[in-house]
Formats: structure tokens, C-alpha cells, sequence
């Protein structure tokens, strides 16, 4: 046995078997797969790792074969739509309105939303649909907001709106002066898909994809314009095979060659170092 005073290398000591003392290496390697452990233990015992965890557990069950039956029962009826209730374009509501789409540029700022909204229910004018992003810019966001009027209360609330500080800038346009694009998902009866062979067509006439199909539904995905993604909706729903529709919000881009809001920055920017 060697002198416990004494420390030895791995090479040096030769007699591993009966020491009792630990190589300098194998305490660094002792120490480091300790810490590992330690890592893994606080880690697995987290939140977000628990709760990922029950998700692909609750996934797994879902998906196990022979568990989803499509029953139509009263929380998973197919039934055609009533007008009105599934998009603007079904509605009668709007007889001699403007569909105007507003796009509006503001500093990112917490609370901005709030007011824009607060200018629409001023004035009693129905939002239809919002899309809030990041701009181009470094620091604005861009409001996509569309809703049903007349020409004067679009430019009223334009008005309205550019009085906010933090608002840089709001313009209206119709459908015709910029470029629109929306996305929607359609959960269709997959017994009713396979039974019916138009709903194939219809989706491959549109242009849809489907991105998932299972024992119990079909999930539909279509983008494009709102008239065409409404047209879908219409025709998928007169087969009776909807299980649930949604859309997103409006993303639009103006088709003028100029960016109004590179226009006013610079104009702001040049009027500042005038002063």
C-alpha cells in the first residue's frame, strides 16, 4: 500500500486492485459525471420538461391505432354552416359597405393595440380581422387591420388613429390597390373524404394540400386570397364534411413602387437635423 501522504498518477501507482486511494483522473471524471447527474436530475425534474413530457404522452395515447372512431356525436357533428357566423363573406350584413383594409405603422410599445382598438369601438365600426407583426423596420410594428364602412369613417379612423403618439403612420386602401393573402385550416370527416370523391377534387382544384389525414379527420390547409380561401370553405361545406374552420388575419403589401413609411421616416429624419 502506498503512503497516504503520497499522491500517485495512474501510471505510477501499478496496484489499482488493492489501493484505496483514487488517481487524480479518475477523481476529475468521478466529479464530472457527478455534476452531469446532478444537471440531468435538476433538469428532468423541471416544469417545461414535465410538462413536455405529458404532451407526448396525451400525443401518444391519441394517436395509438384503433382509439379515434369518428362517432358523430353531439361535440363532433358535421353540419353546413349558418350565414354569417363562418366569415365576412357570408354575412348580408354588410349590403352597401366598403371592405377597407387599414394598415397602420406604430413604435413597438407596450399598449399601442389598445388604442388602435379603441378607435374602432368609438365608433362603433367592426373589426373583421387584425394581424399584428413585426415591420421591416427596426422598431415598428405593422397593423394589418381590415373592416366594413363607408369611405368617410375609413378616413376618419385613419385620422383618428395617426393622433396616437406612438403612431407613425395609418392608411386605408381597398382590395384593389394592394396585395392580400390570408391562410385557413379545415378539419374535414375523413369517412365522408373517402366516401365522397369530390371533396378530393374540390381541394386539389383549389389548390389546398392536405397535411394530415387519420381514421378520424383531414386537415386542409389553404392559401391565397380571401375570395378564394372563402370559396373552398363554401364548397367543402356544402358536402357536409367541415368539422371546423378557421382563418387567419389579413397580411397585406400597397402596389405602389413607394414605401409611404420609408417616405415619412426620411422626411422626419430630415426635418430633425434641420432643426
Amino acid at each position: 500500500m502506498n503512503d497516504n501522504n503520497q499522491k500517485y498518477g495512474a501510471a505510477e501507482c501499478g496496484d489499482c486492485n488493492t489501493c484505496d486511494r483514487r488517481c487524480n483522473e479518475q477523481q476529475a471524471q468521478d466529479a464530472l459525471l457527478a455534476a452531469v447527474q446532478a444537471a440531468a436530475a435538476v433538469d428532468r425534474n423541471s416544469y417545461e420538461k414535465n410538462l413536455q413530457r405529458e404532451r407526448l404522452a396525451t400525443l401518444e395515447e391519441d394517436t395509438k391505432p384503433g382509439t379515434q372512431v369518428e362517432t358523430f356525436s353531439k361535440n363532433a357533428v358535421v353540419r353546413p354552416a349558418t350565414a354569417g357566423r363562418e366569415g365576412a363573406l357570408l354575412s348580408s350584413n354588410h349590403e352597401g359597405l366598403t371592405l377597407y383594409t387599414l394598415i397602420i405603422y406604430s413604435e413597438n410599445f407596450a399598449g399601442i393595440l389598445n388604442q388602435i382598438t379603441a378607435v374602432f369601438t368609438r365608433r362603433q365600426v367592426n373589426i373583421e380581422s387584425l394581424n399584428v407583426c413585426a415591420s421591416s423596420t427596426p422598431g415598428v410594428h405593422k397593423y394589418t387591420i381590415t373592416c366594413y364602412c363607408k369611405q368617410e369613417m375609413a378616413e376618419m379612423l385613419v385620422k383618428q388613429i395617426e393622433k396616437k403618439i406612438d403612431v407613425l403612420q395609418a392608411n386605408c386602401f381597398v382590395d384593389q390597390e394592394i396585395f392580400i393573402n390570408e391562410t385557413s385550416l379545415l378539419k374535414l370527416s375523413t369517412p365522408m373524404v373517402l366516401a365522397d370523391p369530390d371533396i378530393s377534387r374540390i381541394v386539389r382544384h383549389h389548390e389546398a394540400q392536405m397535411v394530415e389525414v387519420n381514421p378520424t379527420y383531414t386537415t386542409v390547409v389553404k392559401t391565397g386570397i380571401t375570395a378564394e380561401v372563402m370559396s373552398l370553405f363554401q364548397q367543402l361545406n356544402a358536402k357536409g364534411c367541415v368539422l371546423q374552420f378557421a382563418r387567419s388575419g389579413r397580411i397585406a403589401i400597397t402596389r405602389s413602387c413607394i414605401e409611404r413609411l420609408d417616405q415619412y421616416l426620411t422626411k422626419r429624419e430630415e426635418e430633425r437635423e434641420a432643426n
